[in-house]
């Protein structure tokens, strides 16, 4: 087993440290209101004993983590008290990335994470290695990934001779002791069972795409990040008082309150806009700062089979994609993206969505529209769609939609002036002015397209997501309908891939058809998924009979 960077163990000591020291320290507070002889002067005391405690498990730790690259799988073994030992297949793995902080690039270091196609968490993460330790895990792994991919089942010669050479000690050395010299055995069968072409330099990566100056900052400046409100959202929590002083502060000129014990409700009114307008400016600056470091030089290429990107300025992320686990592909675009008609790709892998924190990541962040197709064409190999969407009869139905969601407005603002010294309430119904239109635009951005290999579906106005399936990883399709939809004689179609979907990415749906259409796509593509799963089992086959019905 190979050990972490050294740096490791101090990371670790901090970590347990400061996560140890409030043990004692809520017991001592709890305590000192029963016990007498306990009081809040043993509070020092005994955080700079949790401290030392938590320290010492985290060096501890450190010493009982360790990780293999074995001939079939690659192993972790860790935890102090409680012991795990993962054995991670190499067909499972989807994706190995490497991340560094400021810190972790001035000491050369970084984390290597492993994702499989298990669910939303990593299943090894290694902080901290060497930079030069990640790249050649990263480099064996997708070696082996690979070669697990394309040989047959046939077991793998030598994994018996390397596996009793690495648990077997030498003649006069106990079990569990380690020598030099039993160390340098060990790593010599370990490199002796890594075959030769693991062993070889890297292959040359191809470039695909680099994101220029231009492109970077279209995409920062007409991208809207989630995390940016949030950060907003915890900033505001920490420092309440601070932030509404600001904004009192601002909006006194426009005619806000002194402060906020003697305002009336015209000078609040006056706060509130003002409130409204500096939070949506500092949110889309901070989030054009977030979206600017985040892709900043963002570089794609591909080497052998994998995707291989590398992107971010303070912390720096490296990864690969595997172009034979990709579940399904995403054209996004937003209204200012089309308007300058630029759009972005995105590709999902078992496990993970399009925006999750590890696994499937944009391929192309944004590019001119007709090179993003012109790609999209050429990595999943999908004709030009000809889209049909929904019957009319769909309109009529957002229409009544927002209309209820603008008669709600409506009452929430009688609501409101019911209790508060706010007036012409009537002014809310404003907001039916906006039905017409949204209703229109969210009915001619839906569509969908049932071709010979690929199912294609395309959804949403605000950020319009354009889904290449191809049929054989098309995990479920399900027609839903709603009480509403049962009356209009509609149904939605749902397509299920081993990609999850995050909490902005829904799973693609075709939604609002009419029900014999929904029917008909459905057996088509039962039909297609069927024959594709045939075609690649004939090409993958080992003499079993298979039935796919």
């Amino acid at each position: 087993m190979n050990r972490l960077h050294p740096f490791s163990a101090a990371a670790y000591a901090v970590q347990y440290g400061l996560l140890w020291l409030w043990v004692p320290v809520v017991l001592v507070i709890g305590l000192a209101g029963v016990v007498d002889p306990v009081g809040m002067a043993w509070s020092p005391l005994v955080a700079l004993l949790g401290f030392l405690l938590g320290a010492g498990y985290g060096v501890a730790y450190y010493y009982r983590f360790g990780y293999a690259v074995t001939p079939d799988t690659f192993d972790v073994a860790s935890g102090v008290f409680a012991r795990r030992s993962r054995e991670i297949p190499y067909r499972r793995i989807q994706n190995v990335d490497v991340r560094q902080g400021v810190l972790q690039r001035l000491l050369g270091l970084a984390v290597v994470t492993v994702e499989t196609a298990g669910g939303g968490d990593s299943e090894a993460a290694l902080n901290f290695v060497s930079k030069t330790d990640a790249d050649r895990l990263r480099h064996q792994i997708r070696r082996r990934t690979a070669r697990v991919n394309d040989r047959s089942d046939a077991p793998s010669t030598g994994s018996t001779e390397s596996k009793l050479t690495a648990e077997t000690p030498p003649e006069g050395v106990k079990s569990g002791e380690r020598t030099e010299a039993s160390e340098t055995d060990r790593r010599a069968a370990d490199r002796r069972s890594i075959p030769s072409s693991d062993r070889r330099r890297e292959p040359r990566r191809k470039r695909l795409f680099a994101l220029e100056s231009r492109e970077l900052l279209l995409y920062s400046l007409t991208t809207l990040r989630p995390a940016a409100v949030a950060a907003i959202g915890f900033v505001f929590f920490l420092a309440t008082d601070t932030v509404l002083e600001a904004l009192v502060a601002l909006s006194r000129p426009f005619g806000g309150p002194a402060d906020l014990a003697t305002g009336d409700a015209r000078s609040y009114g006056v706060l509130t806009v003002v409130s409204m307008i500096h939070g949506i400016v500092v949110t889309y600056l901070v989030s054009v700062a977030y979206t600017f470091a985040t892709y900043y030089d963002f570089r794609l290429g591909r080497v052998g089979d994998d995707f291989v990107y590398e992107r971010g300025l303070l912390q720096r992320y490296s990864g690969s994609i595997p172009v034979g686990k990709v579940q399904s592909v995403t054209v996004t675009d937003n209204p200012i993206q089309r308007a300058i008609e630029y759009a972005g790709l995105w590709v999902e892998t078992a496990g993970y969505g399009p925006d999750s924190s590890g696994g499937s990541q944009s391929a192309v962040p944004l590019a001119r529209t007709s090179r993003v197709h012109r790609f999209t064409e050429s990595l999943a190999g999908v004709e030009t769609p000809t889209f049909e969407g929904p019957p009319p009869l769909a309109r009529r139905r957002y229409l009544v939609r927002y209309s209820l969601i603008a008669a709600a407005t409506v009452a929430i603002g009688f609501a409101i002036a019911r209790v508060t010294p706010l007036e012409r309430w009537y002014l809310a119904a404003v907001v039916f002015a906006a039905v017409p239109p949204a209703a229109h635009l969210r009915y001619v951005h839906l569509g969908y397209y049932v071709g010979e290999e690929h199912l294609v579906i395309r959804r949403g106005f605000w950020r319009r997501r354009t889904t290449v399936i191809p049929y054989y990883r098309i995990q479920t399709v399900t027609t839903r309908r709603s009480i509403f939809q049962r009356r209009l004689g509609l149904a939605s179609l749902v397509v299920d891939t081993a990609s999850s979907r995050t909490f902005f990415w829904a799973t693609p749906a075709v939604y609002d058809v009419d029900l014999e259409d929904a029917r008909g796509a459905h057996e088509t593509g039962r039909k297609n998924l069927q024959t594709a799963l045939r075609e690649r089992a004939r090409s993958d086959d080992v003499g079993l009979s298979v039935d796919f019905t």
